[in-house]
């Protein structure tokens, strides 16, 4: 945990990515949140029962860049299960009501119908990411 302001965030994710590579060898992408960005994801979260009676079944996506609407629209009318999904800014709210393991909505289909990256993590670890923040 460290602190950066937003505009910063993005410099400092691409600093991240490329020492990573060079120092590692390793290309992965990093997803730096500020605390009060990551304030808004929980505050924000629009799935509240899901969040209380099942959060191991609801994630958030940290995406590189905001999805279009258009795009949030495709991913939605591509579902074939009960999953539901959300978008506000620079993160996805993602309901796996039936368990994420048999789901064919993968971070793969979700990058892809939004046309960027992204990592996704349950509620559980949102939250304690978040208790880091308010303790910070």
């Amino acid at each position: 945990m460290f602190g950066c302001d937003e505009p910063k965030a993005a410099e400092l994710e691409r600093l991240l990515e490329k020492e990573a590579k060079a120092r590692l060898g390793l290309e992965t992408d990093f997803f730096v949140r500020t605390g009060a960005e990551w304030r808004e994801v929980v505050e924000g979260n629009p799935f509240p029962d899901e969040a209380e009676s099942d959060p191991s079944h609801l994630l958030v996506f940290c995406l590189k860049e905001a999805p279009k609407a258009a795009a949030v629209e495709a991913l939605q009318e591509a579902i074939r299960g009960r999953e539901e999904v959300r978008a506000k800014g620079r993160h996805a709210y993602v309901t796996y009501p039936d368990g994420i393991g048999r789901s064919r909505l993968t971070n793969a289909v979700i990058e892809k119908h939004l046309g960027t990256r992204g990592t996704g993590r349950n509620w559980n670890t949102v939250r304690k990411l978040q208790a880091l923040v308010e303790a910070g």
